[in-house]
């Protein structure tokens, strides 16, 4: 590690940070694997229902895991356009605000990927590991839909990743680059509202009308700040170029 460090500290840190998000991943999906062996021996009987022709526990797995992952989503969005807003440097300040939105992001895509993964164990869906994985492969359940979501899925991929390497793409891309997070944000309700089970409930379409009309304002804010900045600081040089 130290001599990774010492040779590019730039590279090191991405490397580090890598290896610690790999490690998390890795420890999830050990514990998983471990729980799934070692439940037919201490737990045969909830092991049974599981293995049921008509258990809807993976079901309800992916709904539950995929509404939460939106929510998380939302947050990571919102999160950055407080970033951008200079609102989060007052509270909680722009380090924590930073580093929430960061884990926020991390949290949201393990979360949605594990929507996904849960899927493959629903006997209604009956979907297969490449369905998953590849955009509208999925033909059994509103393929269109299905693909824009998982599109979401890639791009927050990408938004995630970038945070490991923001100093080797340089400030200015990696901010370009993070204007995929609306898109992601809103092929992520399409899909949500589309294909999700759960639109028609009023309480689901309140988390839908809420999550956009905050982004959509925040949005707002900041291009109408945005051009308020760039006014101000014409009027600057005009003024210095006058005296």
């Amino acid at each position: 590690m130290d001599i990774i460090r010492s040779k590019n500290p730039f590279i090191g840190q991405v490397f580090i940070s890598l290896l610690k998000i790999s490690l998390i991943f890795l420890f999830l999906i050990t514990a998983v694997v471990i729980a799934g062996i070692a439940m037919p021996y201490f737990m045969p009987n909830l092991t049974a229902v599981l293995l049921q022709a008509d258990s809807t526990l993976f079901w309800y797995l992916s709904r539950g895991s995929a509404i939460v992952g939106y929510i998380l989503l939302w947050l990571s969005t919102v999160m950055g356009l407080l970033i951008t807003t200079r609102f989060g440097k007052t509270w909680p300040g722009m380090k924590a605000s930073n580093e929430s939105h960061q884990y926020i992001s991390i949290l949201g895509l393990f979360l949605t990927g594990f929507h996904g993964i849960m899927l493959l164990g629903d006997t209604y869906i009956k979907a297969t590991f490449s369905q998953v994985l590849v955009p509208f492969a999925f033909i059994n359940f509103r393929p269109v839909f299905v693909g824009i979501g998982q599109l979401a899925f890639y791009m927050w991929v990408v938004l995630v990743l970038s945070f490991y390497v923001r100093k080797i793409i340089g400030k200015k891309f990696w901010r370009g680059l993070h204007y995929i997070g609306f898109v992601a944000f809103f092929a992520a309700m399409v899909h949500g509202i589309a294909s999700g089970s759960d639109s028609s409930l009023p309480w689901m379409q309140m988390i839908y009308w809420f999550s956009a009309a905050s982004v959509l304002f925040l949005t707002v804010y900041r291009i109408l700040m945005h051009l308020s900045q760039t006014k101000h600081l014409g009027v600057v040089e005009k003024k210095l170029i006058n005296t």
